[in-house]
């Protein structure tokens, strides 16, 4: 597929990161580090040892001034972080970035003793405070804090950890990126995308229907992720002894414990999640060997699971896009339009694909006062619209929750994915209305499904392959490439069955992907969000505009509140024991709904 290269719009939709700064650049960046480091060297002079004593005045006076610190270190760090994602080769950039997190870090070590003293604080005290209205703007943070007692150390182990994680986790994580974002792909003529491409652009070629073309593509991919295979295998066997120790150390019982604590949600929640959606891989499955017969083969290759359905792929300028999102978001809530059009007005999104940027897509809160800045690499795809619809309802949802405070203004990854699916959905709905055309209509249906069947069963494949390599490295030791590559293959053979044949190139593709490097255990929150989501749409389905005002509450709560809570405010129940299960009935409606049209477009070759 050849990307529009002629698209002005796309072009020029590069971000203005100044807001962050005032202005003033690195500098400005420089400036804020200072300022925090001194506030904070001068917070940790004034409240060592009285934690215990403050009165609730006293405790939201210094939540306070901690929130000026955090805010002044945000700015910065975004401001570093964001600019590098978008050329991680320029070692300027990566300088300033290091910078940043050695000097974070010296202001986080400062700050230490005030959590440690407040999650030691007696229960009934801690509670007494939290009941005052004066700490509204921080008691949800406050007890989150206090969830992590039994995990704390010293104030010296402690400082420890965080000094070292520079120069330990985080430089990593770094190296992990600058190496993936390097990647350059060799590509066929048929591809028309030049002599080579970014790993992004050629992943997105796997869409194409010209199936020599992607098996092309996929060998292509593979060769160009073997040179650094080995470097990038002991990069995550370094990460993963790294997270067992820390693991042991704050006495966490599994390796995905530190993280369902993050996000709010108990390991027992976490594992029924996981274990439903194993034991509904046949929805997966079922699609697979479906869109075999209508591409004429027998049986799926690994590099065909993405193929268009259709011959015919519709692409879209990125200005048709933004039209197309922004008129979706509107009709929905005219108010949640207005905040979709300030990314575009306001320059904060960055879409274009360039040599050394970040691969993928992201939305980055960054601080309340700052409107949030989405990253998109737009290749012209009918799915880089929905992408561009979904990094937008992160957007949305950050913008509506920033009166919150810095404190409540981001949620835990288990409702994160919230507005970002639901908005996704309508466009989807959108673009399904005014197609009338049975092919065009089937193709869109199995690209939604499709990216259903990835945020579902593929992140929890996913997560099954983290479960595997993090076991196999505490019980066996370093893992070679070998081992690593046969983890992978085991999880995806779970998942796809006899449904999709694994190639041999595959079984290195677990490499290129970030979050098993910079976040651990992530991936199942997009399982969560998405099945969340799906069951906010089903409600809207029903009741219509009369959830709209819920659901806009929904989204302005932020992190104030605990999942539960948040998720009651559009009459979702979360502890339903059969709420996993409801989700995934709306996925397999889904599937229906692809055969049903497959066969209106005459889309099975012999019936």
């Amino acid at each position: 597929m050849a990307i529009d290269t002629e698209d002005s719009a796309l072009e020029q939709a590069a971000w203005d990161l100044e807001p962050l700064v005032d202005g003033a650049g690195e500098q400005g960046v420089r400036e804020r580090l200072e300022q925090a480091i001194a506030l904070a060297d001068e917070f940790a002079q004034r409240y060592p040892g009285t934690v215990g004593e403050l009165d609730a005045p006293g405790l939201a006076e210094a939540m306070h001034s901690l929130a000026e610190i955090h805010e002044l270190a945000s700015r910065a760090g975004y401001y570093a972080a964001l600019r590098f994602s978008t050329d991680t080769a320029d070692p300027a950039r990566g300088a300033l970035l290091q910078h940043v997190q050695e000097q974070e870090t010296r202001v986080a070590t400062a700050l230490l003793f005030f959590e440690l003293e407040w999650a030691a604080l007696d229960a009934d005290r801690a509670e007494l405070l939290l009941a005052d209205p004066a700490l509204e703007f921080c008691a949800h943070y406050l007890r989150g804090v206090r969830r992590y007692r039994e995990h704390l150390l010293s104030e010296g182990e402690e400082r420890i950890m965080a000094e070292k994680n520079v120069t330990g986790a985080a430089a990593w994580s770094r190296l992990f990126e600058e190496l993936t974002s390097a990647i350059e792909v060799q590509m066929p003529a048929a591809a028309g995308v030049g002599e080579s491409a970014a790993l992004d652009v050629a992943l997105s070629t796997l869409s194409s229907p010209d199936r020599d073309l992607r098996r092309d593509v996929a060998q292509q991919v593979s060769a160009a992720l073997e040179p650094g295979l080995r470097t990038r295998a002991f990069l995550m066997n370094t990460l993963l002894a790294d997270k067992s120790t820390d693991d042991r150390l704050r006495r966490y019982p599994t390796w995905l414990s530190a993280r369902n604590l993050s996000n709010e949600a108990s390991d027992e929640s976490v594992r029924a999640l996981i274990e439903a959606v194993r034991s509904r891989y046949e929805i997966a499955r079922r699609w697979y060997r479906l869109k075999a017969r209508v591409l004429g083969i027998e049986r799926l290759a690994d590099y065909d699971r993405m193929a268009a359905v259709t011959s015919d792929e519709k692409t879209y300028t990125y200005g048709q896009a933004q039209a197309i999102v922004s008129d979706c978001y509107t009709s929905f809530s005219p108010e949640l339009g207005g905040l979709v059009q300030r990314f575009f007005d306001e320059r904060h999104i960055d879409a274009p694909v360039r040599p050394g940027k970040r691969g993928g897509a992201f939305c980055a809160t960054a601080v309340p006062d700052v409107y949030p800045y989405v990253m998109l690499n737009f290749t012209s795809r009918r799915r880089d619209v929905l992408t561009l619809a979904h990094e937008l309802g992160h957007g949305v949802h950050a913008a509506l929750a920033a009166p919150q405070g810095i404190f409540h203004q981001s949620t835990p990854l288990t409702l994160a994915e919230t507005a970002s699916v639901f908005g996704e959905q309508i466009v989807f709905g959108r673009l399904l209305a005014e197609d009338e055309n049975p092919a065009s209509r089937f193709a869109l249906l199995a690209e939604n499904l499709e990216d259903m069947i990835a945020t579902v069963f593929r992140q929890v494949a996913m997560n099954r392959f983290e479960e595997l390599i993090h076991t196999a490295r505490r019980e066996q030791g370093e893992l070679s490439v070998e081992h690593f590559g046969a983890l992978w293959a085991e999880s995806q053979e779970e998942l796809l069955g006899d449904s999709v044949e694994i190639t041999d190139g595959y079984r290195s593709w677990w490499s290129y992907v970030p979050h098993f490097v910079g976040s651990p255990g992530y991936v199942y929150a997009y399982a969560y969000g998405l099945l969340l989501s799906l069951s906010v749409y089903d409600r809207y389905r029903t009741l219509g505009d009369e959830l709209v005002p819920n659901y806009l509450a929904m989204l302005a709560a932020g992190g104030s509140k605990a999942p539960q809570q948040v998720a009651q405010l559009v009459g979702i129940d979360l502890e339903d024991p059969g709420f996993w299960s409801a989700g995934l009935d709306l996925v397999e409606e889904r599937l229906r709904e692809a055969e049903a049209a497959a066969q209106a477009a005459d889309a099975i070759p012999g019936g």
